[in-house]
């Protein structure tokens, strides 16, 4: 009975990874078969090289029940003290609206899309951007807005690297920035400086004029609340030639006067209090306006109106889409990732309220910080400024009296300044708030009555907003705002945009190292707890005892992954990761005296965010070249590291390597740099292939970024969040960022931040802990194990009729493949663009296009897909074969077949006209599988030329709805 029980409780325990693993037992001794191997082990000893497996299996603890893992990480988060916050500072207590946390939030048709790359299947997110963008133009008063960036401080160090590019100041060399903007703001915009070597100048913002500068910020309100015009500051910035930057309040911009009014060249925040949790610091969403002039030098991406093949309005990503792979260390930024999810929840706050209801939101904010700011004078107590939206700074001589009274009230206050302490109120204060904070700061029995206090401010009217800055234009005059506010018409308008957007919920993703795996609903649950959600990133520790017990949880467990001994998780992006794991490098080379070693060997066949990262920790990039199987060219490395020897700093790259192999060189690899004192980063795109079987520590490299939204489940949100933690050897450990507000244990105080707050987007580490938690060690390795299958079956199956790019030992792949289509489109004059149209047609997101070689699919299963939906994209790609085979045998024309005209919309299909060499029925079901899921794209083959050439980035004139 005993014996009995002990194996129900492991097929239990165990339940969680075959749910998780997407082919059953029968599919894999099918796969097998095709394979002819006998058992999964044999496949991957055939495929990873021996020298790099590891010898001891994972022991990050067995595999937990989804029942188990919740319960425990309850227990966890109830550790967590969720005290009203007024801390502010950049993060501020929301109202999420519960039919967009409901139905955007925690919606897997939301959450589980790709990156806009395919727009004909994204025009619903497109949408969704596209009202962000116009939000910000509204709001902002600027001519071209971005569609997110990762947070408010690491978009003013986006904003300095644009000023640096765009100013007429070309010999300055110093940014300035105002000493009332936000402290983590200051510290992450001047490590990004130290890094271009540009000088940083702190100091009072009225001083700005008195130095040499190519650009400076200015924060709108202050970080202690003081409302200020600034038009004068920026003027005398711009007299220098220099560009004047400004970081505003979001939800003050509906009473102030837009910066772009005030003469701002760049306006940049965090569109945080619009409806997205605190989530101790995120993910948010970062707006980013500029001038038109500027914008080739915009960082990020821009949601362009472009026009389909039938002439309609189609939305896409324009000029920046990619530019990382494009121009490589030339592009503007190595920012890949926006934080689409969070940008499109702030976006449906704002059509939800809309700008009368926005106004109504920002007044009664407002009207409280003036009840607070007139019951405290009335009683003496001193406030520093005049002037404020929704922060009162108090100088006080009892400060240590009222923080400790606040804090017995379970209430938080910003105590960064000697004698001071400051009172942001927020959309969720309330009049008994307002009461409380009264008994907090003045001791019980004062006898202020709000009621009265508020009569009073009303007749009296209110001047703590200059009335030079009082807003007075209209904004979010579109429909798109000014349409659905009622619950029935937001639900619905939410659903028409999911509606036209596919995602996983819909098929396979089979994006070439982009990981399109399965994020399980329970790990998602967790994010939207109020113990995780609404904590503040700068409480005081004690209060976020929940958030260190599970991020330390989940640190140990990534270093016992990754063979590293240590692990930042404050990169807020892969990308963040790679600059943060570079910094760290560039460090430890300076404490050892080598500050000139400042070489970057990449691979030719490395992703484009490796030589713009490069660019930006101000490395000088040493192209290493690939031989023709794909693989470093040893014979050149060994020259190459050779040459710049005494000032190589380290190689970047990629394991399985980008052309989808196990290189059996990479422990030599490792060897040839240490030998010449550099250090080995390893891109973690590809640790879904690593993880269990080999580890990028156990190879020999120094430090690696890891995708948490790629190998570790968080989703991808339609192009963001991201989180890109690094992981390092013990010798840099000391040199991964740290905080000025939050000091990061392990780490150097002196170390800047990459991230705004100190543990990044800590919201949703509880995604990736669950999966680790509920996979175990024999999950984690099975995944890895799992992918391998299902990517080498699909090899298989598809080199019967493609040519396969590059192999790797005993003619296996690693976790993803590249399927060469140049053959053919030299035969037929169809272009991987028209295969990955065609696709949509069958359903399914197109795989990788065109990298890492132009005119082929990169493509990855994961370990999430079943033989079934495998077999399903294989009957694709063979019948889409079949097609171009007909265009080269004549039977249909180069102009006249359906991969040119692809994708096929239901107007296309239905139309009146129908001149084609091909059946209407075929041109939208081309094989039985696709009648059972029909997914139609609601645009046609959209005109990027026409986009870039016309570029309009906000939502299309109200005419265009009349229509």
């Amino acid at each position: 009975m005993s014996n009995a029980k002990s194996l129900e409780e492991l097929e239990q325990k165990q339940d969680f990874i075959r749910r998780h693993i997407g082919p059953s037992p029968a599919q894999v001794s099918d796969m097998l078969s095709a394979l002819e191997v006998s058992s999964v082990q044999e496949l991957i000893d055939q495929t990873v090289p021996a020298s790099i497996r590891l010898e001891q299996p994972l022991t990050v603890g067995q595999s937990r029940t989804e029942v188990e893992t919740l319960s425990y990480l309850k227990s966890v988060a109830s550790k967590n003290k969720v005290f009203k916050s007024y801390i502010g500072q950049g993060y501020h207590p929301t109202n999420v609206p519960h039919v967009i946390l409901r139905n955007v939030l925690e919606n897997p048709g939301w959450y589980t899309a790709y990156t806009p790359y395919q727009p004909e299947i994204a025009q619903g997110r497109l949408e969704s951007l596209l009202n962000f963008q116009t939000m910000t133009l509204d709001l902002t008063g600027l001519d071209l807005a971005s569609a997110s960036l990762l947070d408010e401080s690491t978009a003013a160090a986006e904003a300095m690297g644009l000023a640096k590019r765009v100013s007429k100041a070309k010999k300055a060399n110093a940014f300035f920035i105002a000493d009332d903007v936000h402290t983590q703001t200051i510290d992450v915009v001047t490590t990004r400086a130290e890094q271009f070597g540009f000088e940083i100048i702190v100091g009072k913002a009225e001083d700005a004029v008195n130095h040499d500068i190519f650009g400076a910020l200015f924060q709108y309100p202050t970080t202690s609340g003081e409302v200020v015009d600034i038009t004068d500051l920026i003027a005398g910035v711009q007299s220098k030639k220099a560009i004047a930057c400004v970081a505003a309040d979001i939800m003050s911009l509906l009473l102030l006067k837009a910066p772009g009014k005030l003469g701002a060249d760049v306006v940049l925040g965090s569109a945080q209090r619009f409806g997205v949790p605190m989530g101790y610091g995120g993910p948010h969403a970062a707006f980013f306006a500029t001038r038109d002039a500027y914008k080739r030098s915009l960082p990020g991406r821009i949601i362009g109106v472009s026009k389909d093949r039938l002439g309609n309005d189609a939305l896409r990503m324009a000029m920046q889409t990619r530019e990382q792979h494009i121009r490589r260390d030339k592009a503007n930024s190595n920012i890949c990732t926006a934080q689409v999810l969070l940008a499109n929840m702030a976006a449906f706050y704002a059509v939800y309220h809309g700008p009368q209801g926005l106004k109504t939101i920002a007044q009664r904010i407002h009207r409280f910080a003036d009840i607070l700011a007139s019951g405290l004078k009335a009683k003496g107590i001193a406030l520093k400024h005049s002037t404020w939206f929704d922060t009162l700074t108090v100088v006080s001589d009892s400060k240590d009296d009222v923080i400790a009274r606040a804090i017995a009230k379970g209430v938080n206050f910003a105590t960064n300044l000697e004698g001071e302490y400051s009172i942001s109120v927020s959309e969720t204060t309330t009049r008994a708030d307002i009461t409380e904070l009264f008994d907090i700061i003045l001791g019980e029995g004062h006898g202020l009555s709000v009621d009265a206090i508020a009569a009073d401010v009303e007749a009296n009217g209110s001047e703590s907003i200059p009335a030079s800055l009082v807003r007075d234009d209209e904004v979010l005059t579109h429909p798109n705002f000014n349409s659905y506010h009622s619950e029935t018409d937001i639900l619905r308008y939410i659903k028409r945009l999911e509606s036209k957007d596919l995602s996983l919920n819909h098929s396979m993703i089979s994006l070439g190292s982009c990981t399109m795996k399965l994020n399980a609903t329970a790990e998602m649950i967790p994010i939207t707890w109020p113990e995780f959600a609404n904590l503040h990133p700068f409480c005081p520790l004690d209060q976020a005892e929940g958030y260190q017990i599970m991020i330390n949880e989940l640190h140990d467990w990534l270093v016992n992954i990754t063979g590293y001994d240590a692990v930042s998780l404050q990169p807020n992006s892969g990308a963040q990761g790679e600059y943060a794991g570079l910094i760290a490098i560039r460090k430890y080379h300076e404490s050892r005296g080598d500050a000139h070693r400042n070489v970057c060997l990449i691979p030719s066949s490395a992703h484009g965010t490796n030589p713009a990262s490069a660019q930006m920790a101000s490395m000088k990039i040493v192209v290493v070249n690939c031989d023709k199987n794909g693989n470093v060219d040893m014979a050149d490395l060994k020259a190459k590291a050779e040459e710049v020897s005494e000032n190589l700093s380290c190689i970047m790259i990629t394991y399985p390597s980008t052309h989808g192999v196990y290189e059996e060189t990479i422990r030599e690899i490792c060897d040839i740099i240490h030998e010449h004192g550099g250090q080995v980063y390893m891109d973690g795109a590809n640790m879904n292939a690593q993880v269990g079987v080999t580890s990028p520590g156990f190879i020999g490299s120094d430090v690696s970024h890891l995708n948490l939204h790629k190998t570790f489940c968080i989703p991808h949100g339609g192009g963001g969040p991201g989180v890109g933690p690094i992981g390092v050897k013990s010798h840099l450990a000391p040199f991964m960022p740290n905080h000025s507000v939050i000091n990061v244990p392990g780490t150097n105080i002196g170390n800047g931040a990459v991230s705004a707050a100190p543990y990044g987007s800590a919201a949703i580490l509880p995604i990736s802990w669950a999966y680790i938690t509920m996979m175990g060690s024999e999950g984690l390795k099975q995944a890895t194990e799992m992918a391998i299958v299902n990517a080498n079956y699909l090899t298989h199956e598809l080199s019967k009729h493609f040519p396969i790019l590059y192999r790797g030992r005993n003619n296996r792949v690693a976790h993803e493949c590249i399927v060469d289509l140049r053959p053919l489109k030299e035969l037929s004059g169809i272009t991987e663009m028209d295969v990955a149209k065609r696709l949509q047609d069958y359903g399914f997101h197109s795989p990788t296009m065109s990298f890492p070689v132009a005119g082929t699919l990169m493509i990855e299963p994961t370990e999430s897909e079943s033989k079934g939906e495998i077999d399903r994209f294989i009957e694709a790609m063979v019948s889409i074969k079949g097609e171009i085979e007909k265009v080269i045998s004549g039977e249909w024309s180069i102009e006249n077949n359906p991969l040119v005209f692809a994708p096929h919309t239901q107007g296309d299909v239905l139309g009146n006209e129908w001149d084609r060499a091909y059946d209407r029925f075929y041109a939208a079901f081309p094989v039985p599988a696709v009648a059972k899921n029909k997914f139609w794209p609601t645009v046609t083959r959209i005109d990027d030329v026409y986009g870039d050439r016309n570029l309009v980035c906000s939502c299309p004139a109200v005419e265009t709805y009349r229509d």
